[in-house]
């Protein structure tokens, strides 16, 4: 069974921070393992990321098999249903839709002074998509990593799938040609994200990493940010649900499951305004365990982390709420969209009792690359903005610099700059000659 706190309860606060601060992370003995694989990466290249993937996944590659081959894509995309196919490709619709109107536009104007000023955007040259293999395999993710890169215009797009045992899932091939992916690399771990990073002497490095990982390619992310940029350090899957006692039981523990069973460490809360209403989705759920296929996982996950709380109205619910800054934030209350006014942090937030999380997961069409951890505070989920880099533009008049120069020269001087203000006065002197 999961927490239960009530707000009016004495020791409320204690456990309230206590629930915040509990760590659902990996150990960190990871971060010394990884280290050692990047380095090997860095040294040995392909040679390393090999025997790493011989080691960890079962699968003898050579240089030449490291990639998938357009006609291997091919083959595993026809195994696809037409069923399957239609799904993914109405989700990648819908992304792309949504993603299409995040783009940014340039500017450029000129100011009082005469100077024209702006600022340019650009997708960076070339992306790695990390994409979970084996049990964790999710097209979905494909689909959330590559279409925002191509709708911002990244030129050249490659992915690392691990493929434990040789076992492809077609669907991560076709998501991919969907989404127009150029590279596919049959590998994973903290060894992929060191040849993205790097390079290797197959697989060219790129600008950026993107995707999620377990604790390994998360540490592995964190050690290349520098050398290339990085989407987040993403950590175990998170939902928050807020409801008054006007729901269903049932739906209410299926949208709390569907994040306990990604993962032993996700975290499934409730908030409501009714104690008895939380005891009965508490129960839901506990019946729900009995069959659910991952309820090893999702009732682990329930078990540790999972907390009900009741609170004495939907104003603290809220306050709470942005405390806790979910990644995701379901809002199942008779006026959601007031309630979500207050909500200022939280990851994605699902509007009303028909709109489940697990909408936002595949066709919604906001990404589902979110900030877990408590980060939505201060960072957003996926978007084209991770793929553009923003470029100031500036252009001086003779006029323009005549009129501003001469502050700017003040200023170089004030940190005894020399040089930065002589450059200014060189100009400022030919226009008095």
């Amino acid at each position: 069974m999961p927490q239960f706190l009530n707000s009016q309860d004495a020791d409320f606060e204690a456990r309230f921070a206590d629930l915040l601060s509990m760590k659902r992370e990996d150990s960190p003995e990871v971060d010394d393992i990884v280290a050692g694989i990047i380095a090997d990466v860095r040294i040995r290249g392909d040679e390393a990321v090999i025997e790493l993937t011989s080691k960890f996944d079962r699968l003898d590659l050579t240089p030449k098999t490291l990639r998938f081959s357009p006609d291997e894509i091919d083959a595993e995309c026809a195994r696809v249903s037409d069923a399957d196919r239609a799904a993914l490709e109405l989700a990648a619709d819908r992304i792309r839709a949504y993603h299409t109107r995040q783009m940014p536009d340039d500017q450029r104007w000129t100011d009082d002074a005469g100077a024209d000023l702006g600022w340019r955007w650009s997708a960076v040259s070339a992306a790695g998509l990390y994409v979970p293999g084996g049990l964790a395999s999710y097209p979905s993710s494909v689909l959330m990593n590559a279409i925002p890169a191509k709708v911002a215009g990244v030129g050249r797009l490659a992915i690392t799938v691990p493929t434990p045992d040789g076992v492809v899932n077609p669907l991560v091939l076709l998501a991919a040609k969907i989404a127009g992916v150029d590279e596919i690399y049959r590998i994973g771990g903290a060894q992929a994200v060191a040849a993205l990073a790097y390079g290797t002497e197959t697989i060219a490095p790129v600008d950026k990493i993107t995707g999620p990982g377990n604790a390994f390619v998360a540490a592995a992310k964190r050690r290349v940010f520098g050398k290339v940029g990085i989407d987040m350090i993403a950590g175990p899957s998170e939902i928050l649900v807020i409801a008054d006692a006007n729901n269903d039981p049932d739906w209410l523990a299926l949208d709390l499951m569907s994040q306990a069973e990604h993962d032993e460490s996700a975290q499934s809360l409730l908030i409501t305004t009714d104690e008895r209403f939380g005891r009965k989705v508490a129960d839901a759920v506990e019946k729900r365990l009995e069959t659910l296929e991952r309820r090893d996982i999702a009732g682990a996950s329930w078990r540790d982390f999972g907390a009900v709380i009741t609170v004495a109205d939907l104003d603290q619910a809220a306050a709470l709420s942005n405390r806790i800054a979910p990644e995701h934030l379901e809002l199942c209350v008779a006026d959601p969209e007031a309630l979500a006014e207050k909500c200022i942090h939280a990851g994605a937030i699902f509007i009303g009792q028909w709109t489940p999380e697990a909408i936002g997961d595949y066709v919604g069409g906001p990404n589902h690359v979110l900030p877990t951890a408590r980060s939505a505070r201060f960072s957003s989920g996926l978007s084209v903005m991770d793929f553009l880099k923003r470029t100031t533009l500036a252009r001086m008049t003779p006029a323009a610099l005549s009129a501003i120069g001469p502050a700017a020269e003040t200023l170089a001087i004030s940190e005894s700059l020399e040089a930065h203000g002589l450059s200014v006065r060189a100009r400022l002197d030919a226009l008095n000659d």
